[in-house]
């Protein structure tokens, strides 16, 4: 059993499950983690942050467990899934590189034919059901002619007939002269004098002989809407004859583009790439050194392309000295890097170009879409690329582009291959229309999320910003991380709190980072500090956080001042006096992870002065649950005590009970008071209801936190089984968001328990962990907390 066996199988049992597809990081991290691989290597690999990496991993697991119904993450993911694998009896991919192969290769044409076992089943099948013309479709170099070749020299005929259809349009052959030939020839029958008379002739010879038919490259005799030019109508005739019932004829058509004669009984087959095990079976035979890993993203690049296969090959024998990694790793940049690659993807775009300008426009349109987090674009979002055309005609345009297979399509969701997609960018680029595109892309996705409960939501919200990166139009860039909307704590937050809540921590810091520089506005300024400053915490970064939360009061400061000059400002005013009192209160968080409780309870009594009796009294309540944190920390237990039953009564109060995931984060620091107040009753009690509203919202944070609290109160009650799981659950979901501040504490509380279990080897390298954590945030008094605790 081995990871690609896995991706093959979970294929086709994601989608059916969930309607989504993996990404293409989404299935390197499951090869690589199948191996035993860190995010850390697995980002190298890639080419990727190691934060994004574990974003991305993170939802990926959640993904897996949503299909397969059960808990799967990153330490349980290989075995879960072999289970899986042994009952569906899936893994000829490592049957087939592990079995011996020969060293001789094999005929021309066995070579040529790897991979069509079910092409070839498939087609029997549609013959078995009546079918007496079918069209092969799919894109340049799939394999549509060899497949029909192949099947009509082994399927028993009495004869084949085959008919290559120019290239060019202009040099078509009449099918009058087709028909005669093939008369004359092969049935040695002289035609009539009207093509009437000499299709009848040759409908009685395929009534008496089983014949098999070959129209090769069809779509050069097809117009706009796929139907026959009309300078060789003729051939719907020849083709009505063809289709009849009573023919024991079989004919097989190969064209890029659909047949869409009205009235014509004819059978369309989507043709497929080349699985996997054919690449493998292809590259084995002629002595490429083969990397799994390195062929699945080839394999996915080129779709299982035959003649881009091909192309490979020859490249990496010649230039690469049969080496597939030192190919790869020159060319993985560019997917049309080969000339005959490239002509490919441009004479097919080229027709269409010529044939349906609007269809040519809307693919071109098209490349500005990244298909990676977002793998699938919902037909809307091809809608809003057809700015310029009535609504009346979408349809037809988008299934202009289904038909000459540019465009894939699986349950309403779209996506470019990524070989036309790297032409259809390229062509975007040059063009007048790629600002105006990438506009309407990033509006689609703003107004296609009026919620945020799940991270396909998130992930497609943050799709906007790209797009104005691209044009760089960083002030709208900057909106998108702003824009608040509803989300699964009840709550209205901008984007980027929202994303960091759920654990895409990485993707919102780089999305800042990147615009906050270009950003002139000083109350959009505050707010991007405003999160940039919880971003720098969650990763340790807490001087920096510091840094950022004061010059969110500094610009809210700037904004209130102005506002005071125009009417009308109220909203505004109390949105910037919001963020004022907020970010005191993050720093007096921020100064707990410092250990600096004294700075941090006067942090919280001045937003608890500023707020109380206000508009933000908010605030003043989650600063009094703050103060008891620390008080608790500072030995006040009176006073701890005081505030936290308190904020106890509230979080318990049955009428609120459903509006308490709001809360979540200031509920667990409650359950940590009770904790260090010995109340462990309540303090589970809390834990409890804070762990259900994270694991609801995917408030990965304020769920490590908990785990972590619950291990806390099992230590202090001797279930250290108990205890050991949910600090290790806990450190796992820490270090997939790269929360180091929390991360730090979490190592610390588990050497305590290895302390209390007199496992002292143990303990030492948990604080010294903690420790090396707590040195790099710069956090001297936190270092001095885990020294006092050495034995």
């Amino acid at each position: 059993m081995n990871a690609e066996a896995a991706l093959a199988w979970l294929d086709t049992i994601i989608p059916a499950q969930t309607g989504e597809r993996l990404s293409d990081l989404q299935k390197v991290i499951l090869q690589q983690v199948w191996l035993g691989k860190k995010y850390l290597d697995i980002a190298n690999d890639y080419g990727c942050t190691e934060g994004h990496a574990k974003d991305v991993g993170s939802q990926l697991w959640k993904l897996l467990s949503q299909a397969l119904r059960e808990k799967i993450t990153k330490s349980n993911c290989r075995a879960t899934l072999e289970r899986y694998l042994r009952k569906t009896s899936i893994s000829s991919l490592l049957d087939y590189s592990r079995s011996p192969q020969p060293s001789i290769s094999a005929k021309p044409e066995d070579i040529n034919f790897i991979g069509r076992q079910e092409a070839i089943a498939h087609l029997n099948t549609l013959v078995a059901q009546g079918s007496k013309v079918i069209v092969i479709q799919g894109e340049g170099g799939l394999g549509k002619t060899t497949l029909a070749q192949q099947y009509l020299q082994t399927q028993g005929f009495d004869l084949v007939l085959e008919l290559l259809m120019a290239k060019e349009t202009p040099n078509i052959t009449s099918a009058e002269r087709i028909v005669e030939e093939w008369l004359k020839q092969d049935f040695h029958v002289e035609p009539g004098v009207e093509f009437g008379v000499t299709l009848g002739r040759l409908k009685r010879q395929l009534h008496t002989r089983r014949v098999g038919v070959l129209i090769d490259n069809l779509e050069p005799a097809l117009d706009q809407q796929g139907q026959v030019i009309a300078l060789h109508r003729s051939y719907v005739e020849l083709l009505r004859v063809l289709a009849d019932a009573r023919v024991q004829s079989v004919t097989l058509i190969t064209s890029r583009d659909r047949l869409c004669e009205p009235g014509l009984n004819v059978t369309h087959y989507r043709l497929p790439g080349l699985d996997q095990t054919a690449w493998l079976q292809f590259f084995s035979n002629r002595g490429i050194l083969i990397d799994l890993s390195t062929l699945d993203i080839m394999h996915r690049t080129y779709g299982g392309n035959a003649k881009a296969m091909g192309i490979l090959r020859g490249s990496i024998q010649e230039d690469f000295n049969y080496d597939m990694v030192a190919y790869w790793q020159e060319n993985h940049s560019d997917p049309l890097a080969v000339t005959d690659l490239k002509n490919l993807a441009v004479s097919q775009i080229n027709r269409l170009q010529f044939l349906d300008l609007q269809a040519y426009r809307l693919l071109c349109r098209l490349g500005c879409y990244r298909y990676q987090d977002v793998p699938t674009i919902p037909s809307l979002g091809l809608f809003c690329l057809l700015w310029d055309v009535p609504p009346s005609q979408h349809r037809q345009i988008i299934t202009s582009l289904k038909n000459r297979s540019l465009v894939e399509c699986h349950q309403g969701e779209y996506w470019l291959h990524p070989v036309i997609r790297a032409e259809a960018i390229a062509r975007l680029r040059t063009s007048n229309e790629w600002q105006i595109t990438n506009h309407k892309a990033a509006e689609f996705w703003t107004a296609n999320v009026q919620k945020i409960e799940t991270f396909k939501d998130a992930l497609q919200a943050l799709e906007a910003y790209y797009h104005y990166i691209e044009i760089h139009h960083f002030e709208l860039a900057g909106k998108v991380i702003l824009k608040s909307r509803n989300n699964q704590w009840q709550q209205f937050l901008p984007l980027g709190s929202t994303l960091y809540r759920m654990g895409l921590i990485q993707p919102v810091l780089a999305a800042i980072t990147l615009v906050i520089n270009n950003i002139k506005n000083d109350e959009k300024l505050s707010e991007l500090y405003n999160i940039l400053g919880d971003l720098y915490w969650i990763t340790g970064k807490i001087h920096q956080a510091i840094a950022c939360q004061e010059k969110t009061i500094t610009f809210a400061a700037q904004s209130f001042k102005s506002l005071l000059l125009q009417p009308d400002n109220k909203h505004h005013a109390y949105y910037l006096r919001m963020l004022e009192v907020d970010s005191l209160l993050s720093i007096g968080l921020y100064k707990i992870d410092l250990w600096e409780l004294k700075t941090s309870a006067k942090l919280f009594q001045q937003v608890i002065d500023l707020a109380q009796n206000t508009d933000h009294h908010r605030w003043a309540e989650k600063a009094f649950v703050c103060l008891a944190l620390v008080n608790s920390y500072l030995g006040l237990h009176d006073s701890a005590c005081s505030l936290a039953d308190i904020a106890y009564c509230d979080m318990t109060n049955e009428q609120i009970t459903e509006q308490t995931g709001r809360f979540a984060y200031f509920m667990q620091i409650v359950g940590q008071t009770y904790v260090n107040l010995g109340d462990f009753t309540k303090a589970h009690q809390i834990f409890d209801q804070a762990l259900i509203f994270a694991e609801q919202s995917h408030y990965l944070q304020v769920k490590a936190k908990t785990l972590n609290g619950l291990a806390e109160i099992y230590r202090q009650q001797s279930q250290f089984e108990l205890a050991l799981n949910n600090h290790i659950e806990a450190i796992e979901l820490l270090e997939k968001i790269s929360a180091k501040c929390d991360l730090a504490e979490a190592y610390f509380q588990l050497g305590l328990t290895y302390q209390k279990m007199a496992k002292f080897d143990q303990c030492q390298i948990k604080f010294q962990q903690a420790i090396r954590l707590f040195t790099d945030m710069q956090a001297p008094q936190q270092v001095k907390k885990v020294c006092a605790y050495f034995r």
